[in-house]
């Protein structure tokens, strides 16, 4: 089936092309993701199976020059694609591979060797992708994820008192929270058993709407001074919104650099990762999507300047939610036919590894 891909303000279809075009066109694109280098005329002549002249070559490069599939980097260069043209390629030619099972079994035991905690699970899988596409391996995920063993309340000050948060992972938070004046601290030691009693094995979330379908019974056991202690305590870590980014392999960047303007496409990249919070929104976007997302160069405002590609699936916890995403960061150039297939796996694996 052919896809449309925008280009400029109208629309090309795979059915514009002819046989030769696609296979020149192929070809550009192919040794641009192999070597990084612009392919000439005479090159392709030589690669291409129709018999052709470098000067019949160099009429369809400019065909496809003309489509904003490919320019020249330089006067009587070679041809490299365009952002748009490695759209179109990803989208319209590409055939994605499969892993075999050699490669599916490694990912399986390295994620599942990591432990049982999420946050080495999750780190454990990004390095893992990020060893294997020679990318920076990436995880967003919300803290709330996390499954709570206990909570306790330490008084610090008559109005304020430490809210201290134990995860079945092993993860200690704490949180401040102000007391409502004149509460005991039996009230104290009461609103920890009384969240105790509910929240171990669950998530925020849960938590939050197991107490809330609880809060009738708890009217009639707890007094409104408890009650107030209860909610907010629980209000301080319901934030949902903090997110967890796990960059792991940035070196694998500075591998195979070959000019100038790869360093400092590199270093732009360095930059971009550094403003977390902006990578946090890009990511954000793959969790509103089933499958694998692609996001190529300047098609996300944040990696315009390093000229990056984002490859992205989202992972989901047990009752089948989307909690995050995982995948990798890295030049426009990636292999994306095998760099696919890896990411849509690790996420199915660390979905079902979260899963229980």
């Amino acid at each position: 089936m052919a896809h449309d891909v925008p280009i400029g303000s109208s629309q090309i279809s795979l059915a514009q092309l002819n046989e030769r075009s696609r296979e020149i066109f192929r070809q550009i694109v192919e040794s641009y993701l192999t070597t990084g280098e612009p392919l000439g005329s005479r090159n392709l002549s030589r690669l291409i199976t129709t018999p052709l002249s470098p000067a019949s070559v160099r009429n369809v490069m400019a065909d496809l020059e003309q489509l904003g599939l490919i320019y020249a980097p330089h006067t009587s260069a070679g041809r490299l694609p365009t952002e748009l043209g490695l759209r179109f390629f990803v989208d319209a030619l590409m055939q994605v591979g499969d892993l075999n099972e050699s490669e599916r079994r490694q990912i399986e035991s390295q994620v599942a060797g990591a432990g049982k905690s999420v946050e080495s699970v999750l780190t454990e899988a990004s390095g893992l992708l990020s060893g294997l596409t020679h990318a920076a391996g990436v995880v967003l995920t919300a803290k709330s994820n996390v499954r709570l063993k206990n909570i306790e309340f330490v008084r610090l000050e008559p109005e304020r008192a430490l809210v201290v948060l134990v995860g079945e992972d092993g993860q200690v938070e704490n949180r401040v929270v102000n007391l409502p004046i004149g509460l005991p601290t039996s009230a104290l030691v009461e609103a920890g058993n009384f969240l105790n009693a509910r929240i171990r094995g669950k998530t925020l979330a849960e938590a939050r709407t197991e107490l809330e379908h609880a809060r009738a019974a708890a009217q009639a056991e707890l007094d409104q001074l408890t009650q107030k202690v209860i909610d907010d305590g629980l209000a301080s870590w319901s934030g949902g919104a903090e997110r967890q980014l796990i960059v792991r392999g940035q070196a694998h960047l500075l591998e195979d650099l070959r000019v100038l303007e790869d360093l400092e496409r590199v270093r732009h990249l360095f930059d971009d990762l550094e403003s977390r919070r902006d990578v946090i929104d890009l990511l954000g976007r793959a969790e509103r999507a089933e499958g694998v997302r692609i996001f190529i160069g300047s098609e996300n405002k944040l990696f315009s300047m390093s000229g990056s590609s984002t490859i992205i699936a989202p992972y989901h916890d047990r009752a089948g939610r989307i909690v995050g995403v995982i995948g990798v960061i890295g030049p426009t150039r990636l292999n994306y036919a095998r760099v696919i297939p890896m990411v849509d796996y690790t996420s199915k694996v660390v979905s079902r590894l979260l899963g229980g």
